[in-house]
């Protein structure tokens, strides 16, 4: 297998880390996202519109202090300052955990569009090295001349299939970013809605 990876040429070792990061940030975000979902809790929420809805928000701001549920967090951030800058308030908190959700996806949808650079300039250098020794008329030597289209195959290769692979996970985590921005949405319009009612009885 060492001895597959080391025909691939020098640029196997730029597309070897590109893997390693791409599944450090994968391993990263999948704990992150799992840790997301265990701390979910539908329920806090709720009570927060609710006690909103009954003109108490003090006791609303309370219950979700301490939660560990972005949405609620969102709410109660908004609650805090709805003296001030409702909107805004809501808008910073959203944007400050969506940012959260989005931590590393930079680097993979980096490394998607590099990998296959990377295995192209493998393919480059490989066939300029075969094309070389042709020139040079070493005809006598065709393992170093098929050694170089081999470089060329296998680094395409390697590109190719971290970009692949990296694109799954990739896609799986703008979906929950997107299902997270949802989530956030549906609560804060829920909530202007609610704190406006007074003022629209009024």
């Amino acid at each position: 297998m060492l001895d597959f990876f080391l025909k691939g040429g020098p640029i196997m070792w730029p597309l070897l880390l590109t893997s390693i990061v791409a599944l450090a940030v994968v391993i990263e975000r999948v704990i992150f996202i799992l840790r997301e979902l265990d701390s979910r809790n539908p329920s806090v929420v709720a009570q927060i519109l609710s006690q909103t809805e009954n003109a108490d928000m003090v006791k609303a701001i309370e219950t979700g202090k301490n939660s560990e549920d972005f949405v609620a967090r969102t709410l109660v951030y908004g609650l805090q300052h709805r003296n001030k800058s409702f909107s805004s308030a809501l808008l910073q908190a959203a944007e400050r955990e969506l940012q959260r959700f989005s931590r590393g996806l930079p680097i993979l949808d980096t490394i998607i569009t590099l990998a296959p650079l990377l295995g192209l300039l493998g393919t480059v250098s490989g066939l300029i090295r075969s094309f070389g020794l042709l020139g040079a008329q070493e005809l006598d030597a065709p393992d170093a001349i098929t050694g170089g289209i081999a470089e060329a195959l296998i680094a395409t290769a390697f590109g190719l299939t971290i970009a692949i692979i990296a694109l799954i996970p990739f896609n799986y985590l703008n979906a929950r970013v997107e299902e997270a921005r949802r989530e956030i949405e549906d609560a804060s319009t829920h909530l202007e809605l609610l704190l406006m009612e007074p003022a629209r009885r009024e």
